[in-house]
């Protein structure tokens, strides 16, 4: 594939989203970690640094795959006090659009709502808009890099964001 050619059509982007919504919201996790590439890495910036280096700039969330799958495994632990029982999440994905693919990386957006209900405590919405670096892993679209970047002012009001946003 040449530079610039599309990699991919909306439709099948919008796909893999509504599919890793659909996931995310049952807590089916394991089958959400098909998801992602084997070198996938997943960034919650802050707010005042969306474009920040994870490196250099202290985020909320900056993990590896390793991290990804031991952030799993705790969210699945009964144990794991922050989640359990599951909080209930409802997930809108809107506003997608592909770029151009740059190597074997697809750049695409999105925007998102995510409701958060858990118990005793008032529902949450969590709201921003996804860059994402999608690449092709055996003929089908997989997630490379998510950055989820919240409009929020401050996230002291949201509570925690143990959750996957």
């Amino acid at each position: 594939m040449s530079q610039g050619e599309v990699a991919a059509t909306r439709a099948e982007v919008e796909d893999l989203f509504y599919l890793e919504a659909d996931l995310l919201d049952n807590w089916r996790l394991d089958d959400w970690m098909k998801l992602l590439a084997d070198d996938a890495s997943y960034y919650v910036p802050p707010n005042d640094k969306p474009d920040g280096d994870h490196r250099f700039t202290l985020f909320t969330i900056a993990d590896d795959i390793v991290r990804l799958r031991e952030r799993i495994i705790r969210l699945k632990d009964p144990n794991c006090h922050a989640e359990y029982p599951p909080s209930h999440t409802r997930r809108l994905i809107t506003n997608v659009r592909v770029g151009a693919s740059e190597g074997d990386l697809i750049p695409v957006f999105a925007n998102f709502v995510i409701y958060r209900y858990r118990r005793a405590e008032p529902p949450r919405v969590f709201v921003g808009h996804y860059r994402h670096k999608l690449k092709r892993v055996g003929g089908s679209l997989r997630f490379f890099e998510r950055r989820a970047i919240l409009d929020a002012e401050e996230l002291g009001a949201l509570g925690s964001v143990s959750f996957l946003l």
